[in-house]
């Protein structure tokens, strides 16, 4: 008889107000219907490492412990090492670099007991209006892309991590977030396989232990509209033809491409026979479980129940108890993040100019307004100030304005480009400006109006910041 496949479930805990104990609740619902471990979302690394340990004690068997980390274990972990954006490592085409961010994000990730890093993106960075891909993205050429995803993959789980290449069989071409909706993709046949889908071949054939499908449809694979997740067609062609064996996993079940054609819990048992192994962020996991449960025999072949099943056991052997491998060297890992860092920072426009100081400092943030809050925006003033250089108000003296402008990519935005309320304010603070520094994609730069030089830094990112601000203090007067 099938055992139950609560297995497959992996719920989320998020750090809020400085603490998971609000979680309580639901880890030990979660850990009583027998999940197969969670998806951590925040904390200090203190908070996470003694999380991690209670969750394996309670569980009383291993788990995976998955967490987003493109950018490195900060990006979840505070107190860790941030890493460059992949859109840096790729143009930077320093592969020894790349492989190392993936050294970094494994040694550190492990030393907190995180175990599943869902990482690297391995879509093409092939369409300007792509709301959600942009710098998450190592670029365009699928060759170059799979490379970089290659080595990164090595280092990562050589040092104990499992990865997940991400979004299958790419999210490149989508002029929609599936996080707001299911896009679809019109690219033919040939072209999703022999061009979106080489960075994934590169990331097979490198050994990654998880791949990630897609909450996008594409018709001239899959007629029938279903997204990647749900269709048998895309999977079985990642597990016949690319040869992947390891865990076929969704995106978070929290999107609304999860439930474009039906509710979560019947979705699941859908991506289950489908092909998909592991289950990411259910709101209510015990009706996801139960639904999975009761489909076995019917919607749900028991074969394929038992294949999904054994995938997961051979994962979680594979990576969930592993020998410490004591703490990081996490001084050696930030001044190799800030020499990676200040060779990706690179003029996009103008020639390197002589910043008059005092300069003063104007922020354009176009990642404001949303759900969700911004990182610190502080840092480029700060590291300017410890090193002796005063900052001044930045509405006030132009000819000395340093202008900081700010954009990710973020689920909320539904665009690639900058807002209506961010043109504005840049056509009003950049004439006359010292220097723009474009925490962003490069293609923003051609909507940056007027002839000052830009810096580009890819990512607001506190790493990214300070390598700004070096920048300036090399060319003040």
């Amino acid at each position: 008889m099938t055992a139950s496949l609560a297995r497959l479930v992996f719920p989320a805990l998020r750090w809020r107000r400085g603490s998971f104990e609000q979680e309580r609740v639901k880890i030990d619902a979660a850990l009583a219907a027998g999940v197969g471990g969670f998806i951590i979302f925040g904390g200090t690394r203190e908070a996470i490492t003694a999380l991690t340990r209670e969750l394996r004690q309670q569980a009383g068997r291993p788990l995976l412990i998955g967490a987003d980390l493109e950018r490195g274990p900060a990006q979840q972990v505070q107190g860790l090492s941030e890493l460059p954006s992949a859109a840096a490592l790729g143009w930077l085409d320093d592969l020894d670099a790349t492989a190392a961010c993936g050294v970094i994000t494994g040694a550190e990730a492990r030393a907190v007991g995180i175990n599943w890093a869902f990482a690297p993106v391995c879509d093409l960075d092939l369409e300007p209006k792509n709301p959600i891909v942009g710098t998450r993205s190592f670029g365009a050429d699928p060759v170059r892309v799979g490379e970089q995803a290659a080595v990164w993959i090595r280092g990562l789980q050589d040092h104990g991590v499992l990865g997940c290449a991400k979004h299958y069989p790419g999210h490149g071409r989508t002029l929609e977030d599936s996080h707001a909706t299911l896009p679809r993709v019109r690219a033919s046949l040939a072209e999703l396989q022999q061009v979106d889908g080489t960075p994934f071949e590169y990331a097979i054939r490198a050994g990654v232990g998880s791949v990630m499908s897609a909450f996008v449809a594409y018709p001239e694979w899959d007629p029938s509209g279903r997204a990647a997740s749900f269709s048998s067609e895309i999977l079985s062609y990642l597990r016949a033809t690319l040869n992947f064996g390891g865990l076929v996993v969704t995106d978070a079940l929290i999107m609304a491409g999860a439930s474009a054609a039906q509710p979560v819990p019947a979705a699941t048992v859908g991506a289950v026979a489908a092909g998909c192994d592991a289950l990411l962020y259910p709101e209510d996991f015990s009706r996801v479980a139960a639904a999975l449960d009761r489909s076995v025999g019917g919607e749900l072949p028991a074969a394929r129940a038992d294949d999904a099943l054994a995938r997961y056991e051979q994962a979680v052997s594979q990576w969930g108890d592993l020998p410490d491998q004591g703490d990081p060297d996490l001084a050696a890992h930030a001044a190799f993040a800030d020499g990676i860092a200040d060779r990706a920072a690179h003029l996009v426009r103008g020639e390197a100019p002589r910043i008059r100081t005092p300069p003063a400092v104007s922020i354009v943030d176009d990642d404001i307004g949303g759900p969700y809050s911004v990182g610190p925006r502080d840092v480029f003033h700060t590291t300017l100030r410890d090193a002796g250089v005063h900052v001044g108000k930045g509405e006030r003296g132009n000819g000395k304005r340093v202008v900081l402008v700010y954009s990710e990519p973020r689920s909320w935005k539904g665009r690639a480009d900058l807002g209506a309320r961010s043109r504005a304010a840049l056509r009003r603070l950049v004439p006359g400006a010292q220097l723009v520094v474009l925490f962003g994609h490069p293609r923003l730069a051609a909507q940056i109006p007027g002839t000052a030089p830009i810096l580009l830094c890819w990512h607001g990112q506190m790493l990214m910041q300070r390598a700004a601000a070096r920048r300036v203090l090399s060319w003040s007067t």
